[in-house]
């Protein structure tokens, strides 16, 4: 078992494509592997819409998540496993890091079972229900980085698009994370034009409501508010300035 605390790292899918964002997270991730086992979960949202906008392929978000029809999750899957993954894990072997790609399929790793959002079917869109930790705390202790795509395996054997938000925390959850940090484009959550250091989820719920967190970062905040309402000590979100300095938005756990 390894003796380092272990972050789990969720990419947004704005950022995978930029040579400039890759080169810098590489960087980051060597100095952070000094201290923590890590495991990555990424995103590709940017690499799904030009894909859906190429071949015709109309789709819906509700609430910051991306419905999917049978036809889509063929992009999808094109997407995140295919075209993410593999520049992503080129990247950080490139630069030293002994990185292993896998989706949420690969030996179960991530099952799910139908996604609703207020009473609304999203098609073949998941929600997690259990992760496999012991086959990623198997290769964390071979010396090796995980890097997850949110493509995860149904109850019912179909592959689902997973929000990697969703992903990202419920993998720290199960491999009991000290810490998860979602890495975006912002530096933070954004209230009257500053970046908060800290937030409660009553605080969370209420930006919400009052349309000051919207669309994508909607999934984000309850991502990290469900990780640490259930034993993860800190969720952050930052951008990747922020993963260096170690600045962001923290939600602190009750149970530190």
């Amino acid at each position: 078992m390894t003796d380092k605390p272990i972050l789990v790292l969720k990419i947004g899918g704005n950022q995978v494509e930029d040579k400039a964002f890759l080169a810098g997270f590489v960087d980051a991730m060597r100095g952070l592997l000094a201290e923590y086992a890590v495991v990555v979960v990424h995103g590709g949202g940017k690499e799904i819409t030009d894909l859906h906008t190429q071949l015709g392929v109309a789709f819906e978000t509700v609430e910051g998540l991306r419905a999917t029809s049978e036809e889509g999750q063929r992009l999808v899957e094109m997407a995140l496993k295919g075209l993410v993954n593999t520049r992503l894990v080129r990247w950080l072997v490139n630069g030293g890091v002994d990185a292993i790609g896998l989706s949420g399929v690969d030996m179960g790793l991530v099952r799910v079972a139908p996604l609703t959002v207020n009473g609304k079917s999203l098609g073949r869109v998941g929600q997690v229900t259990r992760v496999k930790a012991e086959a990623l705390l198997q290769l964390i202790d071979l010396g090796l980085v995980p890097v997850v795509s949110p493509i995860s395996l149904g109850e019912d054997g179909l592959t689902y698009n997973v929000n990697a938000d969703h992903v990202a925390a419920g993998v720290a959850r199960a491999v009991e994370a000290s810490k998860l940090i979602f890495v975006s484009n912002v530096p933070g959550v954004q209230v009257t034009g500053r970046t908060m250091r800290a937030l409660t989820v009553a605080q969370i719920e209420g930006l919400i409501t009052d349309g000051i967190i919207t669309g994508g970062m909607i999934p984000k905040v309850r991502s990290a508010t469900d990780a640490v309402t259930s034993g993860v000590y800190q969720a952050v979100i930052t951008d990747l300035d922020g993963l260096v300095k170690g600045e962001g938005t923290a939600l602190i756990g009750p149970n530190p």
